[in-house]
């Protein structure tokens, strides 16, 4: 096939030899299959942010480290110099977490190097040798549905311990192997302690699993390992190999509306009193 311009500067420097077939298009990248000696792998090659449909909204961005302080004050004032270092950043969030949590034991594609912006990696394939279908294009009976939902759990309690939630973990970015599921794309990868909305993304990544598996083993719908996993990290309780039960008791206690609305009107009236305090001081002589 014609090499695509991202992966011909790979060819020149013989980084690898050829470019296969393209295996698929997303949103944030194409993916191609290539050739480097003996060996078969892919490569994502990432599209660039005007042509991209997912942008790197700011829930995702809350919490991750920057390499220098210009580049965060140039990324928060959108300059071109800071969109290019946003661009970097963006890409070298799924490298580095790839990196991470294939040396933590957690069921991803082995990676293979990262060149002129593209990331080589493994090429996760079927017991036939053929690229692996996703989770969402294929039935399972009960008794597999239980096992790919237990490896998933774990891999997700490994990434927490490491401190990271994948953000966006569905059907659709999980394959299936043989030997169990293999998680995939994390360039929206988000700080499990320095990202607000944490906790919500994780019940989401969990509950996504929970609810495609329970199609085909109906006990799932009715575990709460999200939850669960939560309050153990919170507690500082978690580890990579922590048993889950799937059990969660929620607090039942109701929340009290009216200590609610008045915290709510303090923080009113201190802010026009702070307000009235400084046009006072801008009036004075």
């Amino acid at each position: 096939m014609r090499t695509p311009q991202g992966l011909q500067a790979l060819i020149d420097d013989g980084i690898i030899d050829s470019v296969l077939r393209p295996l698929k298009s997303g949103k944030e990248a194409a993916v191609y299959v290539v050739q480097r000696g003996d060996e078969v792998l892919c490569a994502k090659v990432y599209k660039d942010m005007a042509q991209r449909s997912f942008q790197a909204r700011v829930q995702y961005q809350e919490g991750r480290k920057v390499r220098g302080s210009r580049a965060m004050r140039a990324m928060g004032k959108a300059t071109k110099f800071g969109r290019k270092e946003q661009e970097t950043a963006w890409k070298n969030t799924e490298v580095d977490a790839l990196y991470a949590l294939h040396d933590a034991g957690v069921s991803v594609p082995r990676p293979h190097g990262f060149f002129h912006g593209v990331l080589l990696m493994e090429l996760v394939t079927d017991d036939e040798g053929y690229s692996a279908a996703r989770l969402g294009e294929v039935v399972l009976d009960a008794e597999k549905a239980v096992w790919y939902h237990t490896e998933l759990v774990r891999d997700v309690v490994r990434m927490l311990s490491l401190g990271l939630i994948h953000g966006d973990l569905s059907e659709y970015n999980v394959l299936v192997t043989g030997q169990g599921p293999v998680i995939i794309d994390f360039p929206q990868v988000v700080s499990a302690a320095g990202n607000n909305a944490a906790r919500d993304m994780l019940l989401r990544d969990v509950h996504n699993l929970r609810d495609t598996l329970a199609r085909f083993a109906p006990e799932l719908a009715e575990t709460y390992y999200g939850e669960e996993m939560w309050a153990l990290y919170e507690k500082g309780e978690l580890q990579a190999d922590t048993p889950l039960t799937g059990q969660f008791t929620f607090d039942s206690h109701e929340a009290d509306l009216d200590a609610v609305l008045m915290s709510i009107e303090d923080a009113r009236q201190e802010a026009i009193i702070r307000q009235q305090g400084r046009e006072e001081a801008e009036q004075e002589p």
